[in-house]
């Protein structure tokens, strides 16, 4: 195993150890008692089945991760990336055409191996816990538009990248690098019309007092209100959440029917003071200019790794091409990737807690978004206590009794 193959595994292997420590230390942590901010929310019961439901998710969670790499490593040291290329090869195909389906059967096979533990978490761990609102017809419906949609945009794009590297020359991932921003943009653009609708009803708001106070606020905060929508989330689960899309003309407001639910008006406008929130500090548009950044710098480093014959030779693969070349750079760039993903977290929590003190600031009864995030953490089985560890590799929000506490410390 050259130098390339060597950092490639150790990579995978460090980052599934790291992802075990983590999970075991959160475990270990969530065993701590109830905090004192949440009761009077949580009862003994409720929160002994959180636990249960942190522990049955980490366990799937571990399992699939094992699988993973277990798959890839097998796939790899047996040959499979060069016997599937030699198999395609065969059948004289361009080379645009044969780098489109080497990806897609990949991606196929990784689908594959997913999908029982898919089914597995839907109808056996979510509905153990009462979650799961997803019959098994709409289940089958969201793999078939999912694999439409990865047909329908996904292979123009990829042989779009695959045919500027094969024939753009040096600046290759410059022109590769526009043209899947400008899709990226296009499709942020259409996705709340077009396409999140093929998955859930998207109904305006009905007048009445959340909408009344909703305007009032938006309103008192100069916020070009264009629709706020409620999203059939009960078609799926039992959990509640609210989210901000799209931008320009098409962007939305999207609050669950189940958040309705379970929240007074209060709660709501402040849950959508927070969202506003994201709006008004520029966070959209800053993650979006990150990740077509980080976009701009892999397609150049794919550019000077391409047809690198040592990065071949780790993976056995006899003939070089464009088409191998972007997936096994892309395993070459995991460890960066993941560096990455860290800074990025540690940013959107930054974030999070800046839409929280907008909200609180801005909206007469802000304070009852600590309220709001208490219920949702019930109602959603949330972990209380996450171990620092855990939160640091993964979460993108701050743990709910941090969130909590900065609401408070502004009323100070």
């Amino acid at each position: 195993m050259n130098i390339y193959g060597q950092i490639i595994f150790y990579t995978l292997v460090v980052t599934f150890c790291l992802k075990v420590v983590a999970e075991l230390l959160n475990l270990k942590s969530a065993a701590k008692g109830l905090p004192a901010e949440f009761i009077g929310t949580y009862d003994e019961a409720a929160y002994s089945t959180s636990r249960d439901y942190l522990a049955a998710t980490t366990r799937l969670s571990l399992v699939t991760s094992a699988v993973d790499l277990a798959v890839l490593l097998l796939f790899w040291f047996a040959g499979g990336f060069n016997l599937l290329d030699q198999f395609l090869r065969s059948y004289g195909f361009s080379p645009l055409i044969t780098g489109v389906l080497y990806i897609a059967i990949l991606l196929v096979i990784q689908s594959v191996i997913d999908l029982p533990f898919s089914i597995y978490r839907t109808f056996v761990v979510e509905e153990k816990f009462g979650f799961n609102k997803t019959t098994p017809a709409v289940f089958i419906s969201d793999l078939v538009k999912t694999l439409l949609l990865g047909v329908l945009l996904g292979t123009p794009l990829l042989a779009g990248v695959l045919w500027f590297f094969e024939s753009a020359g040096e600046l290759a991932w410059l022109w590769a690098w526009g043209g899947v921003t400008a899709v990226t943009l296009l499709l942020q653009y259409i996705a709340p019309t077009w396409i999140m609708p093929l998955f859930n009803k998207f109904e305006p708001l009905e007048d009445g007092e959340l909408k009344r106070a909703i305007m009032a606020y938006a309103e008192t905060v100069h916020f070009p209100l264009t629709g706020v929508f409620v999203l059939d989330g009960s078609k799926r689960s039992a959990k509640a959440n609210a989210f901000f899309t799209g931008f320009g003309k098409r962007k939305r407001i999207a609050l669950f029917d189940t958040l309705i639910a379970a929240h007074p008006v209060h709660e709501l406008v402040a849950v959508l003071a927070h969202e506003i929130g994201h709006f008004k500090k520029k966070h959209i548009v800053i993650n979006m200019v990150l990740s077509l950044l980080n976009l701009g710098v892999i397609f150049f480093l794919l550019s000077i790794f391409m047809n690198n014959r040592a990065l071949f030779d780790a993976f056995h693969i006899k003939e070089l091409s464009v088409y191998g070349s972007l997936i096994f750079f892309s395993l070459l760039y995991t460890p960066v990737e993941w560096m990455l993903s860290v800074v990025l977290q540690f940013l959107s929590r930054k974030h999070e807690y800046e839409a929280d003190a907008y909200a609180v600031t801005t909206y007469p009864y802000g304070t009852t978004l600590a309220d709001a995030l208490k219920k949702l953490s019930r109602n959603n089985l949330s972990n209380l206590t996450p171990h620092p560890f855990y939160v640091f590799l993964n979460y993108s929000h701050p743990p709910v009794l941090q969130r909590i506490e900065r609401i408070r410390e502004r009323l100070v």
